[in-house]
């Protein structure tokens, strides 16, 4: 199957939908930092950085941009009012003290019990760790969001993960182009395909068996 489905935005405005008044959470390096620019203004989220920024905004264009200001991967952000600037090391100690509400993350593969590798592929010299262990282990919630498939076409949701793990059993819920699932103890829970995609095309670019949700339902935007 050709990778229809959703833009990279709309993965974004969808994830943006899990976020909930008053949560503290992490938006990870790639896709997942997009996601500031869809939260609602009228919802109140603590957006936290590992390089020591909380409650921060959108991403700014380089006309708007003041460089003092990034995210975890270097793009300019703004500040919103009450924002905190602080040492490296109190925001990791926030991700380990497990005081984040929920962290959005990339990845490079997810297993079907929620193993989660984001940080080196097995052609890569080296990897990029940045905090997603941290993040893995310290966020009460863990949303992954990524591409279905990679530019090959191959699975990034599969039985076993065969990069080097960022954590065990760490994704609660994957978000893709395609679909919406949930890590159950049973196994892969689909909950929602995106528009045009039918519960059998995503099957058909996963590895593990899907469990079809009793109101599994097209994904609203």
């Amino acid at each position: 199957m050709a990778e229809t489905g959703l833009t990279r935005e709309l993965m974004c405005l969808r994830a943006a939908k899990e976020l909930r008044e008053g949560m503290y959470v992490n938006l990870g390096i790639g896709i997942p930092t997009q996601v500031s620019g869809f939260i609602p203004p009228d919802l109140e989220v603590f957006l936290h950085a590992e390089n020591g920024i909380l409650n921060y905004g959108g991403i700014l264009s380089e006309e708007e941009a003041d460089h003092e200001f990034v995210n975890a991967g270097g793009q300019p952000i703004s500040l919103k009012t009450g924002a905190c600037l602080f040492h490296s090391g109190d925001a990791f100690a926030m991700m380990r003290g497990r005081h984040l509400d929920m962290s959005i993350l990339g990845a490079f593969q997810v297993s079907e019990k929620g193993d989660v590798a984001s940080w080196k592929r097995k052609e890569d010299p080296l990897g990029t760790v940045g905090g997603a262990m941290d993040l893995a282990f310290g966020a009460k919630r863990i949303l992954v969001i990524m591409e279905h498939t990679d530019k090959g076409g191959n699975p990034r949701i599969v039985r076993e993960c065969t990069f080097p793990l960022t954590g065990r059993e760490a994704a609660n819920f994957i978000l893709t182009n395609l679909a919406y699932m949930e890590v159950t103890p049973d196994g892969l829970l689909l909950k929602e395909v995106a528009q045009g995609i039918s519960p059998e095309e995503v099957q058909a670019v996963t590895e593990p068996h899907l469990i079809f949700s009793s109101d599994l339902a097209e994904m609203e935007l």
